[in-house]
């Protein structure tokens, strides 16, 4: 694993551009004049480096939350946030605290002027060196191609699915500043946007180094934080996963007929997506290597953790303060709902619906898979050298604080390992991720493409493993000791298979931001009710637990699979058809 010495960013970006400006209006923000600024090379990577500095450096970017409270995953506290309105279906063209159509299309245009002003002969990088200019620019325009595309997804999936007309489209494709000047512009198709970004990421790879290691100045590890090829390789997998998903393809090939419920009508066109990504995903597999299952220590280590592919960091405390409970100087923001809990299995592999798990409802989480422990907080489980109190009355109870967990669960994952971090006496600060591609995302890519194209079993030409033997992988390296479940499951076919797989996704990438586009993609049920734990200590100190309803999901329409365009782009561009039920 490296040393931390990732790209800092923030300072460099700083203020070179305004989001609330036009994001299709194209100009450089300085008292200088355009030919003169752009001889200056640290102006020149300030605009490129914005586009990194706008990718967000925590997973709760979302105002303070998790995107997975929007989702059955979990609740926030956090009751003024535009994900609790939006947990309560409040979305809408004009409010979509998801969506990032303005940021991304200033991105481009900083990447863009990047691009037309930041690698001519008027810049130079390394004055002393030609070979190094040469090579610093090479990098560079690498990178701006890579966040072209990393922000190219950001619209796809946010913005990507099935329009009015039946047609799946993606966004305004813009690749120079002049054709952001147009005055009205239309959707592309969504495989027109994905042909884009993987066009973009093959691109970039041509002139990126496979990673940042040893001491040179232009590829060494001064240079970590930036796209290389693994990152670019990791990215393709994952477009090509959205582009095969259901909710995703033209009428021709997916039909929608309510929610939760499709049918495919052309087996041969939604079969090719499929094998795409498992190629795709194959070729990131062999370009990166096998994966890591996350450690708590990865959390907060001071050394990039062999999973991480890509991630941002920040060494705070803002995590804790915004999730521990409310006796550790917490705000207790995010409540892991019930139903999360009950989506792990035991310890032996079987769903704690199945008797041969052995699972006990008066002591439930006994024999559980560890990821369990690695994603919440639980009554009894550990904090500042204390155990956790839900039960009722307890310390860490609403009895005890009005503001403490609505579902009877606290946040773990992501926190810090330290004791008494936010200890007003000596507050303490840890490393933190938002980790935007890790290896194991790449084995559930290729499970799922493998599983839909070719079956369960079957290991897809020129792959290495079937869909079964790598959630076997998963699963083990988790710390499930048993895998005939996994056999089992595998037996009955594709149907069942893709269940255990969407499972596994949910485990595995809980509080990654990834729950509620994977339900939206597959079309899976939006409305289940958010559930929590009442759990009633006796004199005798027996606890009994009871399942409760938190909160309702009032994602009860079609239109909730897709996001609404902005209506300020629609009035602009009468010509940008808007997504289905919108």
């Amino acid at each position: 694993m490296k040393k931390l010495n990732l790209l800092t960013i923030t300072l460099l970006a700083g203020s070179l551009f305004s989001s609330c400006e036009k994001a299709l209006d194209p100009k450089v923000d300085s008292d200088y004049s355009n030919e003169y600024v752009w001889t200056l090379p640290d102006y020149a990577q300030g605009i490129l480096i914005n586009a990194y500095a706008n990718v967000p450096n925590q997973f709760n970017s979302y105002g303070g939350d998790f995107l997975d409270v929007a989702t059955d995953n979990a609740v926030t506290n956090n009751y003024s946030s535009d994900l609790f309105e939006l947990g309560s279906g409040s979305l809408n063209a004009n409010k979509n605290p998801i969506g990032a159509w303005g940021n991304a299309y200033v991105q481009f245009r900083n990447i863009h002027l990047f691009l037309e002003n930041g690698l001519t002969d008027k810049i130079t990088y390394n004055v002393l060196d030609p070979a190094a200019d040469a090579a610093v620019k090479n990098r560079l325009k690498g990178e701006a191609l890579f966040l072209r595309a990393w922000w190219g997804f950001q619209l796809l999936q946010q913005y990507g699915g099935k329009a009015t007309n039946g047609l799946a489209l993606g966004y305004p494709i813009v690749k120079s500043t002049q054709e952001a000047l147009k005055s009205d512009v239309t959707r592309n198709t969504y495989e027109q946007c994905v042909q884009q970004i993987l066009s973009d990421c093959d691109a970039a790879a041509l002139l990126l180094p496979k990673v940042y290691a040893g001491n040179d100045a232009i590829v060494g590890t001064t240079s970590l934080g930036r796209a290389n090829k693994q990152v670019a390789a990791a990215l393709k997998s994952r477009v090509a996963l959205y582009a095969a998903s259901p909710a995703n393809r033209d009428n021709s090939v997916t039909q929608l007929n309510g929610p939760g419920n499709f049918t495919v009508l052309d087996q041969t066109a939604y079969t090719d997506q499929w094998k795409r990504a498992v190629t795709l995903s194959q070729e990131a597999i062999t370009l990166i290597g096998n994966f890591s299952s996350l450690k708590t220590s990865d959390f907060t280590s001071p050394t990039i953790p062999n999973e991480v592919i890509w991630a941002r960091y920040t060494n705070n405390s803002s995590l804790e303060n915004l999730n521990y409970p409310v006796a550790h100087y917490g705000n207790a923001y995010t409540g892991p709902s019930q139903n999360l809990v009950n989506s792990f299995p035991a310890k032996n592999g079987f769903p704690i619906t199945d008797a041969r798990s052995l699972y006990s409802a008066n002591n439930p989480y006994t024999n559980r898979d560890p990821r369990l422990e690695l994603n919440v907080y639980r009554n009894g489980s550990v904090l500042d050298i204390k155990p956790i109190e839900t039960f009722v009355g307890g310390r860490d109870s609403k009895e005890a604080y009005p503001n403490n967990t609505r579902t009877g669960y606290y946040l773990r994952k992501w926190l810090t390992d330290k004791d008494f971090l936010l200890d007003p006496q000596n507050p303490l600060s840890d490393y933190h991720y938002n980790v935007l591609l890790r290896k194991t995302e790449l084995f559930l890519n290729l499970a799922e493409a493998s599983n839909e194209a070719y079956g369960p079993t079957v290991v897809a030409p020129g792959s290495t493993q079937s869909a079964v033997t790598i959630i076997k992988n998963i699963r083990t390296a988790a710390g499930i000791t048993s895998n005939l479940y996994v056999d089992e499951v595998a037996a009955q076919g594709k149907d069942a298979f893709r269940r255990l797989i969407q499972n596994e996704r949910r485990l595995e990438l809980a509080f990654e931001n990834h729950r509620y586009f994977d339900l939206r993609r597959w079309l899976l049920p939006l409305s289940e009710s958010v559930n929590g734990v009442q759990i009633v200590k006796s004199t005798a100190g027996v606890l009994q637990f009871s399942e409760f309803e938190v909160e309702k999901r009032k994602f009860n329409d079609i239109k909730y699979y897709y996001h609404p365009l902005p209506f300020v782009e629609i009035a602009k561009s009468p010509g940008l058809i808007n997504n289905l039920g919108w």
